[in-house]
């Protein structure tokens, strides 16, 4: 009888372990993808030693524009430009997987005009079955387009007009020998706002692409929703409506194709400390929504020399490739993004607070900082642990995991310790769970 009992007891465990690999693999395939839009491919100046920086900062994926008038820069004249190759070239060289966004109109077919009619359509059609597959082995995702709902937000016409042009579009970049991420919408905040976004899903966009992009910016709203916690409850009932908006009532896969926070000195910034809260702050939140796919960063390099406008301080190094402090910040909290796993029964959202949990297996950490005035919170460890408290300050991100010299106080085999927290995330060691009761 001890003998049987002991079979099942190993029969368990064996699909036990097995569930976990399973896991684990699900995991790996659908690991966040940390982006950034570098504005770089249509320049002639060379992008490596700012790929190079994006690749010890643990990016995974680069955005940039493949515009219509430059592959077919005389009607019916189709190419390559030689800096595209030399961008995608130095990207695969980096493993940095490539965005590419196909559009912005063509002065030969009605001075730029969205394609709308069918002989523009047409066209922007041959030039994305050319493009696709001269790059077939460079890109890895194609955005239809981007921001369609710009110019009229509103007009269901507008909107089934551009689910039209998608449908066309991916079966185009389908025929393609390899499997590629098809993205469409690039949908702006005013567009999310006023349903351009619940047009496409109510059309059966999501019959021909992979996901639905988004550009969420909130850096100028006068509605409070400037802040990454504003920000990520107003990401929520947008996700909601797009849900109903489905067949099933499902999630909308989501890709946040364009997202930032400028560190501009006038109207709509903060200064680059702000910027680098606001940065870690956003992409830790974004893991509490699971069907959001990846964020992308926008953008790479400041656009301008004017620290009074927004628009040419949104980057995460300076024009001579200096590094901001959003720079350090994605890098010091990239591994996490990667390797961690999000666990929303042991997160907790209280008033200003924000005390995330994820695992690694059995390890454990909290990501915790608060909204308000700093404060001290009580921490609680999964394991019994020895001498103080280890985080990740993302003050000073350059620092990497500190010893904090708080210590752990344990009493009966339990141990927690009181550590402050402020506007920036902390990235807390907790030890380890018994491996029964890990997450994968």
């Amino acid at each position: 009888m001890p003998i049987k009992r002991l079979t099942r007891l190993r029969r368990h465990s064996a699909f036990l372990l097995l569930g976990w690999f399973i896991s684990c693999s699900s995991m790996a395939d659908e690991t966040f993808i940390i982006g950034v839009d570098t504005h770089l491919m249509n320049k002639s100046t060379t992008s490596a030693k700012a790929l190079q920086l994006l690749e010890a900062a643990g990016v995974d994926s680069v955005r940039d524009d493949a515009y219509w008038s430059s592959a077919e820069p005389r009607r019916g004249l189709m190419r390559i430009e030689p800096a595209w190759q030399a961008y995608l070239s130095k990207a695969q060289e980096h493993h940095l997987r490539p965005l590419l966004v196909l559009g912005y109109g063509n002065p030969f077919y009605d001075n730029y005009a969205k394609p709308r009619k069918p002989n523009v359509r047409e066209a922007y059609g041959n030039y994305i079955s050319f493009v696709t597959r001269q790059l077939t082995d460079s890109v890895d995702f194609y955005e239809i387009w981007n921001e369609w709902d710009k110019e009229n937000p509103v007009d269901p016409a507008f909107a089934r007009d551009y689910s039209v042009l998608v449908e066309e579009a991916s079966r185009r970049i389908r025929s393609n020998q390899r499997p590629m991420v098809i993205l469409a919408g690039a949908v702006t905040s005013q567009g999310m706002d006023l349903g351009f976004a619940d047009r496409l899903v109510e059309s059966g966009i999501l019959n021909h692409v992979d996901g639905l992009s988004l550009h969420p910016y909130v850096h100028c709203r006068s509605d409070e929703r400037n802040t990454p916690e504003n920000w990520i409850a107003w990401l929520r009932r947008i996700n909601e409506d797009l849900k109903e908006k489905t067949k099933n009532k499902t999630d909308v896969p989501l890709y946040l194709t364009e997202m930032g926070w400028p560190s501009n000195t006038g109207r709509c910034g903060g200064d680059e400390k702000t910027q680098a809260a606001f940065l870690a702050r956003s992409f830790f939140l974004v893991q509490t929504m699971p069907n959001i796919k990846g964020m992308w960063w926008n953008g790479l390099l400041n656009d301008g020399p004017d620290s009074s406008d927004p628009e040419q301080n949104f980057g995460l190094l300076t024009q001579d490739l200096s590094l901001k402090l959003a720079y350090l910040t994605l890098k010091a909290i990239s591994p996490t993004l990667h390797q961690f796993r999000y666990d929303a029964e042991k997160s907790r959202e209280i008033d200003s607070q924000y005390l995330l949990r994820f695992a690694r297996g059995s390890d454990q950490i909290m990501v915790a900082w608060t909204a308000g005035l700093p404060r001290p919170i009580k921490v609680d460890a999964s394991s019994v642990l020895r001498g103080n408290v280890q985080y990740i300050d993302t003050r000073q991100p350059q620092n990497g995991q500190v010893d904090s010299g708080i210590p752990w106080n344990c009493n009966e085999g339990r141990c927690s310790a009181q550590v402050p927290i402020d506007e920036f995330p902390k990235i807390i060691s907790l030890g380890t769970r018994p491996a029964l009761f890990a997450l994968p």
